[in-house]
């Protein structure tokens, strides 16, 4: 961002946590921090994926690193954090952006097995590796955490019932974040994705309810954007540009929530 828009993020040679940096939005938001002269561990489920991330960061000059495993187990929660401390210092940006999405079914459609990993990796997940991080930055005197919401964090019509909640949720907990812990520097900001072009897969089953449902809700959202728009707003919000923003969910969809 500093070299494209001059404005002043602060980023050089901060520790920075990323999940999800495999693919999409999180690899994205990966290869941006290193153009910024941060330092980033990389987290995802895919070791495939995340270590081809970590050498497209080296090989545009960055420095990064990668820890492999499901970031709703706690021993891989304390591993990527001990990580990243342990290789750079400390840790003073983290983004919690790893998820997966539901099969877009309504309530009565959801059965137990949906409902408890789309919870579990999209909101306990986050829970966990904030819990984690916390301590580090307050002993630093403060940072700054991102979390990757959705459109489905704004209204009822973008998803189905377990996404939706857990989505929801995020928005909570990171606005409870903002409040708890102002005082100690700490900052805690989400963006709010609309339609956005990565490999998320949505396993929708065509004929029941919920998809066809929402649907026409979804044919709203209009542009589908690029993950690089999306990595760009996380950045901003980490850095010191925002340097005076915290609880807020930032709707990055072409006007798709304004509808």
């Amino acid at each position: 961002m500093s070299s494209s828009t001059g404005l002043r993020t602060g980023l050089q040679g901060r520790s920075v946590i990323v999940t999800g940096a495999g693919s999409g939005i999180g690899r994205a938001a990966a290869l941006r921090f290193a153009e910024e002269g941060a330092r980033v561990t990389l987290a995802d489920l895919d070791r495939e994926a995340v270590e081809r991330t970590v050498r497209e960061t080296e090989t545009a000059g960055g420095t990064a690193q990668a820890v492999v495993g499901d970031l709703s187990d706690q021993e891989v929660v304390d591993r990527v954090v001990v990580t990243a401390v342990d290789a750079f210092g400390g840790l003073d940006v983290l983004v919690n952006n790893a998820g997966i999405m539901d099969r877009m079914s309504a309530l009565a459609e959801t059965d137990d097995a949906e409902w408890e990993r789309v919870i579990r990796v999209n909101l306990t997940a986050p829970f966990l590796l904030t819990r984690a991080a916390l301590p580090h930055m307050l002993a630093a005197g403060g940072g700054s955490i991102v979390f990757t919401a959705s459109e489905a964090s704004l209204r009822g019509s973008a998803a189905g019932a377990a996404y939706t909640a857990s989505k929801h949720g995020v928005v909570g907990l990171t606005k409870s974040l903002a409040v708890m812990y102002r005082k100690e520097g700490i900052r805690a900001n989400a963006i709010a994705p609309g339609a956005t072009a990565t490999n998320i897969r949505v396993d929708a089953q065509g004929r029941s309810h919920g998809p066809g449902t929402i649907g026409p809700y979804v044919a709203l959202a209009g542009k589908v954007a690029a993950a690089e728009e999306q990595a760009a707003a996380i950045v901003f919000l980490a850095s010191d540009a925002a340097s005076n923003i915290s609880g807020a969910i930032l709707p990055v969809d072409n006007g798709w929530s304004a509808i």
